[in-house]
């Protein structure tokens, strides 16, 4: 069951397994459905009259994507990523945090976007692969008037979804079509007033690791083995990857000073990891 509410208070998302435990059954607020195997092979979906094949297509590549991946055994994070010299960089944070407006900020300095919402790791030899998704990015009509004005007119996922689509090519932005290596998490916290904000903080490892779980798709649907394989894959990522807290201002328009910080956060990582990789002759 969802934690989200509609306006009734009702759970925005009901969750079963039906058929001894080979389907699952996903009823969202507004009457559209989704059938999963457990496989991860099929998907069905079914939609009321009041709705239309958008509205279902905005569930389908966005959260049900994140489910069913994680029937395939693919840790997908609540998240957004881009491109930074040849590696992923992701935005992690809770619905609303700004993941996808701080994507698009990034977009705009010239760094090619991976993936929106949904953030798919690949774990292979040691390393993290972010897979590439869309070449679009999803945003609020407050984000695309703070980013570009009021004059930018976008178009929106469905009638009844108030989410713009930021087409990438049709914005001479860039779009990366390989997987990379994931190099930095940024999760984005609760917002500051004070004037020196953003802050770069660096959480304790427990944290992190409750950070990623608490953003990680599909979560609910993990039985105890599944949740341990979980625990354990974070706990390798966070070995190898950096994760940085950021505490942005709560101005929003300040977006570029935050763009500034994890820039320059980013590359004091990397120096450091290149100067730690230099072999000293003996």
């Amino acid at each position: 069951m969802s934690s989200d509410k509609d306006e009734s208070g009702e759970p925005a998302l009901r969750i079963w397994k039906i058929a001894d435990g080979a389907y699952l059954y996903l009823a969202y607020y507004d009457g559209t459905k989704f059938w999963l195997d457990c496989e991860g092979r099929r998907v069905w979906a079914k939609w009321p009259a009041n709705s239309s094949l958008d509205d279902a297509a905005t569930l389908l590549l966005g959260p049900v994507l994140g489910f069913f991946l994680r029937l395939r055994g693919v840790t997908c994070l609540h998240a957004s990523a881009v491109a930074f010299d040849g590696r992923a960089v992701a935005f992690v944070g809770d619905a609303g945090a700004g993941k996808s407006t701080t994507a698009a900020a990034f977009a705009e300095r010239g760094h090619a976007v991976l993936s929106d919402d949904v953030v798919a790791l690949v774990e292979r030899e040691s390393s993290y692969y972010v897979v590439p998704a869309y070449p679009y990015l999803s945003l609020w009509p407050e984000s695309v008037k703070m980013l570009y004005g009021p004059a930018k007119k976008l178009p929106t996922f469905s009638a009844s979804w108030d989410k713009h689509m930021l087409l990438l090519n049709e914005n001479k932005l860039r779009f990366e079509e390989k997987s990379l290596p994931l190099g930095a998490i940024f999760l984005l916290g609760e917002r500051s007033s004070d004037t020196s904000a953003p802050f770069l903080e660096t959480p304790t490892p427990q944290e992190a690791l409750v950070s990623l779980v608490a953003n990680s798709y599909a979560s609910g649907l993990l039985d105890t083995e599944m949740r341990a394989r979980e625990f354990a894959l974070f706990g390798r990522l966070l070995a190898a990857v950096p994760l940085r807290r950021v505490r942005s201002h709560e101005d929003p328009a300040q977006i570029e000073a935050m763009c500034e910080a994890i820039s320059a956060e980013y590359k004091t990582m990397r120096d450091r990891a290149r100067s730690a990789s230099i072999q000293i002759p003996q």
